[in-house]
């Protein structure tokens, strides 16, 4: 399914994995519209893309505001999502208000941009949303993640069926050299990466790049509904 000429909504598009997502989608010669919290990513990420990339400021947890982007971009071919924010702590320590905001951000917001999104797409169109490895391999600290992600999964399935024909997937990254680490020691940094490729047995840790091929494939492939990607390096393994 050629994706030439095609109208790409692309959320939390402004850095990391969106932004290679957007890019990757501009290198087919698809339209892409970006959208994002914040203005300031939105104006950088513009830059990076060049050309006629679209670019809206959204808060995808309120259901008003998702609906209110929508209108604005109109009538459009294929939605990716990797916009959300998780948070991990100790299930004995974490406090309640923190996995609700959790909740809030990533799984409630892509469950908002969907239902906005519907009277603007068409039978031939395609949702892609992003969970993550700790669905299915979590770490100690990660229970609300592994939580989120896992009820993302299970609402990917549902609408594949209830949305039908449009196609509904979902991304599931590991560990991926993001602008999210940034705040980290750059020694620390590549200490924890070294770590981390050492046990994958793919034996490095991966780019946004990686991670923007599989939505790519899912926008194009007319027969893939339903499914998980899981490109995680081999993470859910070990």
């Amino acid at each position: 399914m050629p994706l030439k000429g095609k109208r790409v909504v692309v959320l939390g598009g402004t850095s990391g994995i969106g932004l290679s997502t957007a890019k990757a989608f501009l290198d087919q010669s698809a339209q892409v519209i970006i959208a994002s919290r914040s203005n300031s990513k939105l104006s950088e990420a513009k830059q990076v893309l060049g050309g006629n990339v679209e670019a809206y400021e959204i808060d995808f947890r309120s259901e008003e505001k998702a609906s209110d982007f929508f209108s604005k971009v109109g009538k459009f071919d294929h939605l990716v999502v990797t916009a959300g924010e998780g948070v991990m702590g100790h299930f004995s320590e974490l406090p309640v208000t923190s996995a609700k905001e959790a909740f809030d951000s990533k799984f409630w917001g892509q469950y908002n941009t969907v239902r906005a999104a519907l009277p603007y797409l068409n039978n031939e169109s395609s949702v892609t949303l992003t969970s993550g490895v700790y669905g299915v391999r979590p770490p100690k600290g990660a229970t609300t993640l592994a939580a989120i992600n896992s009820a993302i999964e299970g609402l990917v399935r549902g609408l594949s069926i209830d949305l039908a024909p449009i196609r509904v997937n979902v991304v599931s990254p590991g560990i991926v050299d993001t602008p999210i680490f940034a705040g980290m020691p750059d020694d620390q940094r590549q200490e924890l990466f070294n770590g981390i490729a050492q046990q994958l047995p793919v034996g490095r840790i991966a780019q946004p790049q990686d991670i923007a091929e599989s939505y790519v494939y899912l926008a194009k492939n007319g027969f893939t509904t339903g499914t998980v990607v899981l490109i995680n390096g081999g993470a859910h393994l070990i």
